[in-house]
C-alpha cells in the first residue's frame, strides 16, 4: 500500500505537518481522513523505524525554551502501535516529544494516522529530508531500510522521496565506506564531498583521517584521489605525505584562478615544473596576455 498511490510522497507533506517547527504560523488544514487529539506524552513512543539517531542536546534546550512559552503549536503524526501494545507511536515529530518532556509538558497535540510499517518510515524520511534534519548517514540508512524491508526498487523509492536516482545512488554508497568514516560523516566532520572519492579505497579511514586533521578541501582530496589512481610514471615518490596535500592545495588554488588545469611538478632542489593545460584558442590567448602584461607592469 502506497500513501499516495502512484504520486510523490512528498507533495502535499508540508500541507499534512507544515515545515514542521514550533511556529504558530506552520499550523494549516490538514487534508484527508485523520483524528486530532490531545495524547499524555506517556501514551506515545518513539519508533523504531525514525531514520533519525541524532538529537542535539542544545537544540532541544531551545525548543523545550520556546515551547514553556507558546505550547507545542505543530502537532506531532502518531500513529496506532497495532497489537504491540497500547498507546501510539510516533511517525514525525520525535524532537518536539522529547523536547516537551524537557520542558515538562503532560500531554502534547497529535494528529492519529493508520499508517502501514512502509508508509510510516516513508513520512518520517520525507519529513526529515524537507527539514534537511537528517545526516547523511541517517538519510541513506533509511533508504537501505526502505529498499530491503520493503523491497523497494531505487526507481520506484527515487519517485516517492522526490529525488533523483542518481542521488538516492550516490546516497547508499555511503554506506560502502567503513564505520569509522561514517562515523565522522554523521558527525558533521567530513562532509558527503570528501567521503565520496574514497568510496572503494582500501585505506579509506587513514585517508578520512588525514583529511579532517589537515583540512583538505574537496578540491584537494579529489586531487589526491586521483594522483593516486593515475600516478606520473616519472615520480618516484608514492607516499601522501604533507608536501603532496601542499602541492595539491597549490593547483588548485592555481586551476580556480586561471579557470584552467594547472600539475605542479617537483623537481630536485628547489627546482620543479609548472604546467598550464588549456583546451581552446580563447583559453591560450588569455594566459598569454595574463604573462605579458605581468612582465610589462
Amino acid at each position: 500500500m502506497s500513501v499516495a498511490g502512484n504520486s510523490r510522497l512528498g507533495r502535499g507533506l508540508a500541507s499534512l505537518m507544515g515545515d514542521m517547527h514550533n511556529e504558530p504560523e506552520a499550523t494549516a488544514p490538514i487534508p484527508g481522513k485523520e483524528e486530532q487529539r490531545i495524547l499524555p506524552i506517556e501514551a506515545i513512543k518513539p519508533s523504531t523505524l525514525n531514520p533519525r539517531r541524532d538529537f542535539n542536546d542544545e537544540e532541544l534546550q531551545e525548543l523545550a525554551d520556546s515551547i514553556r512559552e507558546k505550547g507545542v503549536v505543530q502537532p506531532l503524526v502518531v500513529r496506532p502501535l497495532n497489537g504491540t501494545g497500547p498507546g501510539y507511536e510516533i511517525v514525525a515529530g520525535e524532537r518536539r516529544w522529547r523536547a516537551a518532556q524537557v520542558a515538562q509538558e503532560h500531554t502534547v497535540p497529535v494528529i492519529i494516522k493508520h499508517y502501514s510499517d512502509a508508509e510510516a518510515l516513508e513520512v518520517a524520511i520525507i519529513e526529515n529530508i524537507q527539514r534537511t534534519d537528517l545526516n547523511p548517514i541517517e538519510e541513506a540508512t533509511g533508504y537501505m531500510e526502505l529498499i530491503e524491508r520493503f523491497s523497494y526498487k531505487q526507481e520506484e523509492l527515487a519517485r516517492k522521496i522526490g529525488k533523483s536516482r542518481s542521488h538516492l545512488a550516490n546516497m547508499l554508497r555511503l554506506l560502502k565506506l567503513p564505520s569509522d568514516v561514517q562515523a565522522l560523516i554523521r558527525d558533521g566532520k567530513l562532509s558527503i564531498g570528501h567521503a565520496r572519492p574514497l568510496i572503494g579505497q582500501e585505506d579509506a579511514s587513514e585517508l578520512a583521517q588525514m583529511i579532517v586533521e589537515r583540512g583538505l578541501t574537496v578540491r584537494e582530496v579529489e586531487a589526491l584521489i586521483q594522483k593516486r589512481e593515475n600516478p606520473d610514471p616519472d615520480d618516484d615518490v608514492r607516499q601522501i605525505s604533507q608536501a603532496d596535500a601542499n602541492i595539491l592545495k597549490i593547483q588548485g588554488e592555481l586551476s580556480e584562478i586561471l579557470g584552467m588545469k594547472v600539475a605542479l611538478k617537483q623537481g630536485a632542489g628547489e627546482s620543479g615544473e609548472l604546467t598550464i593545460k588549456y583546451k581552446t584558442l580563447e583559453q591560450f590567448e588569455d594566459i598569454y596576455h595574463r604573462l605579458t602584461n605581468s612582465q610589462y607592469r
